[in-house]
């Protein structure tokens, strides 16, 4: 967990809401908090991390190997991590983003065959000690996701273009994560209306708002 402020991560395979979600509650939070807030999203998030997305998130899905996608992962991670997080969590402020260290732990990882040894010495060089202390899982059937992702359309369609199979273990995998880190991890079912997923994100999220004392006024 961060020594301070409080960082929020969304995760899930694609197509199960995340930036729709993180936006809705973006949009509830900011007029009742009192601390700085950003909402951010990996790889990316500052301009040298946002160079890195453009290569991994387009072209050919063999482009890259795992390991290699997961030393890129990294690299944009420690941009991100030292020129957005760490200086919001230091003002003890509130940071959304969209994917963060489970995200390479599952798709460069779990799925991907990369070592779980060296999946975790690459996030420990690309964020330190910066620890999400709430993770939302947005869960929800690979193929209706998939189907989701294709309608949203755009160039980022590198990992969408991976095939059921794949994405069927990376929803297994997030899933895998959520029940080793029960304390952290709040899996969501996503395949629901908007508003409905939104209300169980508040009620998971509220709480720790007004344990840490970043609530105004409500």
């Amino acid at each position: 967990m961060t020594l301070q402020g409080l960082f929020i991560t969304f995760e899930g395979g694609e197509g199960c809401g995340k930036t729709t979600q993180i936006q809705k509650l973006a949009d509830r939070i900011k007029t009742i908090i009192s601390v700085p807030f950003v909402v951010t999203r990996e790889p990316g998030g500052v301009p040298a991390a946002e160079l890195i997305r453009e290569i991994l998130i387009n072209g050919d899905t063999e482009t890259w190997r795992a390991t290699t996608e997961a030393l890129l992962m990294s690299a944009a991670r420690h941009e991100h991590v030292e020129q957005i997080i760490r200086p919001v969590l230091a003002e003890s402020g509130l940071v959304l983003s969209d994917r963060y260290v489970d995200s390479t732990i599952v798709y460069q990882g779990i799925v991907g065959g990369v070592s779980a040894d060296n999946i975790a010495a690459m996030n420990k060089i690309g964020c330190g000690d910066i620890y999400p202390d709430v993770t939302i899982v947005l869960d929800i059937n690979s193929q209706i996701g998939l189907a989701r992702a294709k309608l949203r359309g755009g160039r980022e369609d590198r990992f969408e273009a991976k095939g059921h199979t794949y994405h069927e273990n990376v929803r297994a995998g997030f899933l895998e994560i959520a029940a080793n880190e029960p304390s952290r991890c709040v899996v969501i079912d996503a395949d629901r209306e908007p508003d409905e997923i939104s209300a169980d994100i508040w009620r998971v999220v509220h709480p720790h708002l007004l344990t840490s004392g970043m609530i105004r006024n409500e």
